[in-house]
């Protein structure tokens, strides 16, 4: 049986497994009872990849078939500075999966969005959770966190997804909220007004956000960055989500 090296970012890990990520999908959100149930997300890695960090020819050799011939379905090689110890050339195909198990496949870009006006908010993945606005497009973003020298915040990797403000964006004082999802709009539109009438660009919404969040929220895809470039996962037009993938969006509107 093949085995397969997966990336996770909710929680961050190392991972062998002879599922396929298909399979993987529907394993790591609903195939057991002793794991919590929810949306995941995790990125197919090249199978050649080796870093000294991990001991990734160990986990390897531990996944093997059970007695019964069953596929080994996970092999846990690491779940402590993961993200920072995986080259961006070694990360292939991102998946988002719902709390149901549907996946959608997100292939690697290095076509960034164009940038929009307005005020930015980012929920931080990996290795940090913060939720976070910004004034800064998420280009600047990645370079305040990873490459910026007078920056006080600095870490050795990032993976970080810009979520929808819709009228706040633009008028965080009175814009109309309409379908947002997101609990304490009033302390939302706060931090907001702050970024844009004071001399910060960044501000921290909640410290200690659930990394989960309405997929339909994304605004653009999935970035991920460390010292050496940073990768985007884009996320379909809302059309071709709606019609190519209409099985993953009606699940995943279902799932929050």
């Amino acid at each position: 049986m093949t085995i397969h090296l997966y990336l996770s970012l909710t929680p961050e890990a190392l991972i062998a497994s002879m599922l396929s990520p298909e399979e993987f999908s529907t394993y790591y959100t609903v195939g057991t009872t002793k794991k919590r149930h929810g949306e995941a997300m995790f990125i197919e890695l090249d199978p050649t990849f080796r870093h000294d960090f991990f001991r990734i020819d160990e986990g390897l050799a531990r996944c093997v078939p059970h007695a019964d011939g069953s596929p080994k379905r996970s092999v846990y090689i690491a779940t402590y500075r993961v993200l920072e110890h995986v080259p961006i050339a070694a990360m292939q195909r991102l998946h988002l999966v719902t709390a149901y198990g549907q996946s959608l496949a997100l292939e690697p870009s290095f076509d960034y969005p164009e940038h929009t006006p307005g005020l930015h908010m980012y929920q931080e993945i990996a290795p940090v959770t913060p939720l976070v606005v910004s004034t800064a497009n998420p280009l600047d973003f990645y370079d305040f966190l990873i490459k910026d020298p007078e920056s006080m915040i600095h870490i050795p990797a990032i993976a970080f997804v810009e979520l929808q403000l819709g009228q706040l964006a633009h008028n965080p004082e009175s814009g109309a909220v309409e379908d947002l999802p997101y609990a304490n709009i009033h302390h939302l539109r706060e931090c907001l007004v702050e970024i844009r009438t004071k001399h910060i660009h960044t501000k921290m919404v909640n410290r200690v956000q659930a990394i989960e969040f309405p997929y339909r929220t994304i605004k653009n895809g999935i970035f991920i960055g460390n010292a050496d470039k940073l990768v985007y996962f884009p996320l379909p037009s809302l059309d071709e989500l709606r019609n190519k993938y209409y099985r993953w969006w009606q699940s995943a509107n279902t799932s929050m």
